[in-house]
């Protein structure tokens, strides 16, 4: 949810805050497999959609990618 967004009330994520910047994730490899197939549509779309009930919210992604993690 930190990401992308949501909550009862939608929220904009980390993913929206870093729109026309930079998004860095620091240790790569501690984020869980689905955590990172969740970024995928926003990055190629450029944008969050978060739905709920009665509506359905859309949020820019525009962002670049950075990742780093420590050698082995």
């Amino acid at each position: 949810m930190a990401l992308v967004g949501g909550g009862s009330i939608p929220q904009p994520g980390e993913i929206s805050l870093a729109h026309n910047g930079v998004l860095f994730l620091d240790e790569l490899p501690e984020f869980k497999r689905t955590v990172l197939e969740v970024m995928r549509q926003p990055m190629e779309e450029r944008k969050v959609s978060i739905s709920r009930t009665k509506m359905i919210l859309d949020f820019p992604a525009s962002f670049m990618l950075l990742a780093s993690m420590n050698p082995w």
